[in-house]
């Protein structure tokens, strides 16, 4: 047995050992084992500070504002969000922004004039989420996301601890609604991304983004893509309803 296939039994192992421990926990208290417990090593957040990422962010901050938040700057983001980066931030008390950016010479040489976007979605997406976040992400062993089991049918089955790359990815908030998140926001007087009130609900790299009345739907529109890079595979897997086991949907 070679080593790389010994860590990822041993991976898919502790991932279903910490889905049977979590099972019926609620996010509060998953996020206090894992940032207290020392169940699952090192440990980051992952945010795009978008629209709802306030809700896991302010969850973080009341366990321990110095968890790493780490932040993927595309270079293609609104202005709006730079400043919400900051501004929230702030107001949570969180004390580490780890900033995650494709090198200008990477975008020099595939996306001379910036509009890989248009030609090639995915392939945007991979240069300027997958590789540069998998270069931050690889120094932890567990990251903390925002994923939602409503937000669109291929996180509707995702579990709550699942396997990416060589790290395990939690998702404390898979069980909310969007009314939940919402009301959460309301209660505890957390800013909200300042586009929200424009009509944007989901909000990413703003070529990409555009007002809706769907939670998902301002995200490329007219396209069938529903997924980021940042929970794309290096491989270009996007990671769906994956167990463990890594047995899921085939590429796309």
């Amino acid at each position: 047995m070679n080593l790389e296939t010994a860590e990822s039994i041993e991976l898919a192992g502790k991932a279903r050992r910490l889905n049977a421990a979590f099972d019926g926990l609620s996010a509060q208290q998953m996020l206090s084992r894992l940032l207290h417990g020392g169940v699952a090593g090192r440990v980051a957040v992952i945010s795009s500070f978008g629209a709802e990422a306030a809700c896991l962010l302010s969850l973080v901050a009341n366990k321990d504002p110095s968890t790493p938040v780490v932040f993927l700057d595309t270079r293609k983001h609104f202005a709006e969000t730079l400043g919400y980066v900051d501004d929230l931030m702030d107001q949570l008390g969180l004390t580490t922004l780890v900033r995650a950016r494709p090198s200008l010479r990477s975008l020099t040489v595939e996306d001379p004039d910036g509009e890989q976007n248009q030609r090639d979605a995915d392939r945007c997406c991979y240069l300027r989420k997958t590789l540069p976040m998998v270069g931050v992400l690889s120094n932890f062993d567990c990251v903390l996301t925002g994923r939602k089991r409503f937000q669109t049918s291929d996180r509707a089955k995702m579990d709550i601890v699942e396997v990416q790359e060589t790290w395990l990815r939690v998702n404390p908030l898979h069980d909310w609604s969007h009314e939940q998140v919402t009301a959460y926001l309301d209660e505890h007087g957390i800013l909200q991304h300042p586009l929200v009130a424009q009509g944007y609900p989901s909000i990413g790299c703003e070529p990409c983004t555009q007002p809706s009345s769907d939670v998902r739907g301002g995200r490329w529109a007219g396209t069938d893509k529903t997924e980021c890079g940042i929970h794309i595979t290096t491989d270009g897997k996007v990671v769906r309803a994956e167990g463990p086991d890594g047995k899921g949907p085939d590429p796309e």
